[in-house]
Order: C-alpha cells, then sequence, then structure tokens
C-alpha cells in the first residue's frame, strides 16, 4: 500500500521569500502533504543585514503563526499548538516541528523575525501550505489454523482485545489505524493467536546527533514497533523516488547540496506510518571572490566601495586587510571609502570565515589616481 499515492504533487523546490536590502526568509517546500497523528519538519532558513544605520543587527524574537480572525497567532502559545508545536531555531535555521498530527492544523504556515533595527522586522510570505490526510485504505486480515479440519471452523476476531460481534469468517478487513488484530477459532477462545498491528510511530534519528558537516559521515536511522515487521522506505522531501528500502539511509561523504528533509515510510500489511527528519549539511566558506564599485579608474576623493561574497553555512564573518596587515581593517562584507586618498592604494583582501574554517581572496589592487591643482 503506497501512502504517496494519497497525497496531491506538491512543490518541492527551495521557495526564497526576498525583501529588500539583504532580508529574506527560505523555505524548503511550500506545499507539504502529511499523515494525521504522523510528525511534519517544516524547513527554513533566514538572513538579515549585518549592519543598518550605523548598528549591528540582532535578532530579538522569532516566531511561527497562522492566521485565526485575522490576528497572527504565535504557535508556541497558541493553545491548539502549545505542546505539539516546536521551533528547532538554530542561528539561521528556523525550523518548525509539528508532533501528532491532525486534520484541522491544515492551514498556512509563516515564519516571523524581529531585530533591534527600527525597520527590522520580516515575514516570510507566502508561506507553507500544510495539509493533512487521514489514512483512508483497508486491508485483509485471514485467520490460519494449523490443523486440518473437515468442516470449516467459525473464527472470532478481535480488536484491540476486544471481540468484534459481527465478525466471524475467515478474513476481516481492517482499516489502517493504530488498532491490533487478533483471531481465534471459535469454541477455543482462549487460544488466540499473536496480534498483529500496523506499524506504531516511526522514530527517526540521525547520527552522530550534533552539527552535520560536507564531508563526514551520517546516518539514518528509522525504527518503528510493528507485527508483522515493519519494512522500509526512505525518500527526501516529497519525491517518490526511493533513497534507500532499509531501515538506514547512510551518507558516506555528505554533501551540502544533499541537505533537506528526509521522510522515511514504515509499512506491513496490516498498514503503513511515516515521519521526517531534517538535515541541514554545514561547511566552510567558498568561492570566495572580492569586487570594486566603481570598477572604473578611481580618483582621489571620489567614493569606493569593496564588496566581499562567500557561500559559507553557517553565514561568514568577512574581515579586511591591506598590504598584508595582520590587522584587519574592518569586520564587515564592505569596505567603504567615502573619499579615497593616495595613500589608500594597496593591496587588500578578504577573508571570510565561520566555525568550521577561514578562506582568503584573490588580492585586488586599488590604484588612486591623484589630481593636481594648477595655479
Amino acid at each position: 500500500m503506497d501512502l504517496s499515492a494519497l497525497a496531491p504533487t506538491p512543490l518541492v523546490l527551495l521557495h526564497t521569500v526576498l525583501g529588500q536590502n539583504g532580508w529574506s526568509v527560505t523555505y524548503t517546500s511550500t506545499h507539504i502533504c502529511a499523515l494525521k497523528k504522523s510528525t511534519v519538519d517544516i524547513g527554513c532558513s533566514y538572513s538579515y543585514p549585518s549592519t543598518r544605520h550605523n548598528m549591528n543587527t540582532a535578532v530579538q524574537k522569532r516566531l511561527w503563526f497562522i492566521k485565526n480572525k485575522d490576528e497572527p497567532l504565535d504557535l508556541k502559545t497558541y493553545a491548539p499548538y502549545s505542546r505539539r508545536a516546536e521551533y528547532r531555531f538554530h542561528e539561521n535555521d528556523c525550523t518548525l516541528r509539528i508532533t501528532d498530527l491532525r486534520e484541522r492544523d491544515s492551514a498556512e504556515y509563516k515564519f516571523r523575525f524581529v531585530t533591534n533595527q527600527s525597520d527590522g522586522s520580516y515575514t516570510g510570505s507566502p508561506g507553507v501550505t500544510l495539509t493533512v490526510r487521514r489514512l483512508l485504505s483497508h486491508t485483509e486480515l485471514q485467520c490460519h489454523s494449523s490443523c486440518d479440519v473437515i468442516d470449516p471452523p467459525s473464527y472470532v476476531w478481535y480488536k484491540n482485545g476486544q471481540k468484534i460481534e459481527e465478525e466471524t469468517s475467515l478474513r476481516v478487513s481492517v482499516g489502517g489505524d493504530d488498532s491490533s488484530y487478533s483471531c481465534a477459532v471459535k469454541g477455543h477462545e482462549g487460544y488466540r493467536s499473536a496480534a498483529v498491528y500496523a506499524p506504531k510511530p516511526v522514530n527517526v534519528s540521525v547520527t552522530p546527533s550534533g552539527e552535520i558537516v560536507e564531508g563526514n559521515s551520517v546516518t539514518l536511522t528509522c525504527s518503528s514497533d510493528a507485527n508483522p515487521a515493519a519494512k522500509y522506505t526512505w525518500y527526501k522531501g516529497n519525491n517518490n523516488k526511493p533513497q534507500s528500502v532499509d531501515t538506514q539511509l547512510v551518507f558516506t561523504s555528505i554533501q551540502r547540496s544533499e541537505s533537506g528533509q528526509y521522510r522515511c515510510r514504515a509499512y506491513n500489511s496490516v498498514g503503513a506510518t511515516s515521519d521526517t527528519i531534517s538535515i541541514h549539511v554545514k561547511y566552510p566558506p567558498k568561492f570566495v571572490s572580492v569586487s570594486v564599485s566603481p570598477s572604473n579608474e578611481i580618483s582621489e576623493g571620489s567614493s569606493v566601495t569593496l564588496t566581499c561574497s562567500s557561500d559559507a553555512e553557517p553565514r561568514a564573518n568577512h574581515f579586511w586587510y591591506k598590504d598584508g596587515d595582520q590587522t584587519p581593517l574592518i569586520n564587515e562584507r564592505q569596505l567603504s571609502i567615502t573619499s579615497i586618498q593616495s595613500f589608500d592604494s594597496g593591496e587588500y583582501v578578504c577573508a571570510a570565515e565561520n566555525h568550521l574554517g577561514r578562506t582568503t581572496s584573490e588580492s585586488i589592487f586599488i590604484v588612486v589616481i591623484c589630481k593636481f591643482l594648477y595655479a
């Protein structure tokens, strides 16, 4: 029984809500379909300018909300979610986890953050649309006896230990719920079969449990209590192409492109369930480069801006150096000189650094053309 066929086709591409001057919220998916009683991770990251109005930017508040009666409600303080919503915030990661999903959880979810800047609040809109579905499929169980009998016996069926009065046949149809089923030959009710049941809520874990760094070995493990024993399939996001058909999904040397949401589906002949986990691969700064504006002739007294670019997770800090001096000129992505002078000529480099490493750009040479005044 393939649960993926029950869900509408979602949009899975990375979706970034862009603001002005570097404000943004990025959602891993814009539409997610999940099963009732399962757990879902709504992947999210955000960014903002490090400095505005000559003041370093500091995040003061982060929250997820839905609209109810036109008012935004923080999920952590909103009663229907307060015990089921978990903010998995870490640096610029703003993932939301909701456990024990209910059909009424179907809604549009948005992330918002507030900073110390006077105009420094931002909401990722449009948000992520979550649809929660019930499992509607059925399967058939058959009671077997190892004894040879001439006359076909009648059977007694039990659901969660309680007799199903109307069921006395060899076979019984069951719903894909959390119930357990057992049977016995009528007249010998004291000798019941072992109970069979669909996989209980899936437990998904990641090893190692700490920070995931590019190039390291990472293992995702899926487990569930089920009888018959569950089989497992791993998917990335809402892609229906299996990544693994084992209890584990192993990355021997994980890459940043493998960041994302992974779903484990546990199933047996009685039913199926699934759970998800988000992987955020961290890496040191790469592709550090420097640009200068204006790029043409630089005359004494003009305004010049050097900009440093890098790719890093978490986001890198940037340091500017001149003429091999080991003391940084500034700890900013941009180095601005409002009235450049001849002594500003020289060799400039930018170093991008996070806690995983440091990378230095190639040098850029600035030559300032002096203006001569004649009497």
